[in-house]
């Protein structure tokens, strides 16, 4: 009876799944690692329900092992990117780029990072907003360009606004930002760092590494799209702990 329901749980949480990122390829301007890797756990989920009762029991003491593992560090990333410490008196925004759509408007991820950047300069209005993201392929502008117009849409002044639009990854957004920061503030200067929730984590550990002090505010990140990027972000943040 118990290894029938564990089957019926197995097969059910990777038909949800599976018919999750289904959903999301007609939703999203672009697929990303994070689909791949969603696909292939909600395939493993339904062959292991299938096959349950043939599979030893030491390789269901490592699956679950596995799943645990990945459940902690899943909870670390979010509880880490829930957790703000900004206290409003940062002279600069730096909010990262997460794509355009193909009609060259900002994405429902970078959207809710501009609006978590709205709300923090409707408390600090004397911050400088920087963007950061550049020409993405079969783009007629840069994220950059098209963060800004989100922003002045919405009642930004123009003049604390800073485009920072060459960069293509995490790394090249910091580097550049902070090389046109330092022009800025000669004198140094305090940043609050933006970016969706489960990204927080792998954005300030990189700003760290280039010698960027920043505090940290993450954007929510719509529940349909968890599961798709808190995958990809795992790998992420290894392959950053392996390699750099």
């Amino acid at each position: 009876m118990k290894k029938t329901i564990i089957r019926a749980i197995l097969l059910l949480m990777g038909c949800i799944s599976l018919l999750n990122v289904i959903i999301l390829t007609f939703m999203v301007p672009n697929l990303h690692l994070g689909y791949y890797l969603q696909t292939t756990v909600s395939i493993v989920f339904i062959l292991y329900g299938m096959f349950f009762n043939k599979i030893s029991n030491k390789i269901h003491i490592l699956s679950g092992s596995v799943c645990l593992a990945a459940v902690i560090f899943i909870v670390f990333l979010a509880a880490y990117g829930k957790t703000s410490n900004v206290d409003y008196t940062e002279d600069v925004i730096i909010v990262l780029g997460a794509g355009l759509r193909a009609d060259n408007e900002v994405s429902p991820h970078l959207a809710r990072r501009l609006i978590s950047a709205i709300e923090y300069f409707d408390r600090n209005p004397n911050a400088l907003i920087i963007v950061c993201g550049g020409l993405g392929a079969g783009r007629e502008i840069t994220e950059a360009e098209a963060m800004e117009r989100f922003l002045t849409a919405r009642g930004v002044p123009l003049e604390s606004i800073i485009q920072e639009d060459m960069s293509t990854s995490t790394y090249e957004n910091l580097v550049f930002a902070k090389e046109i920061l330092e022009s800025y503030f000669p004198d140094g200067f305090r940043a609050v760092l933006i970016t969706s929730d489960f990204h927080i984590y792998r954005a300030v550990r990189t700003a760290q590494d280039i010698g960027l002090t920043v505090n940290r505010l993450g954007a929510h990140t719509p529940r349909g799209t968890l599961p798709v990027n808190y995958l990809r972000e795992m790998m992420a943040v290894m392959y950053m702990w392996v390699f750099g």
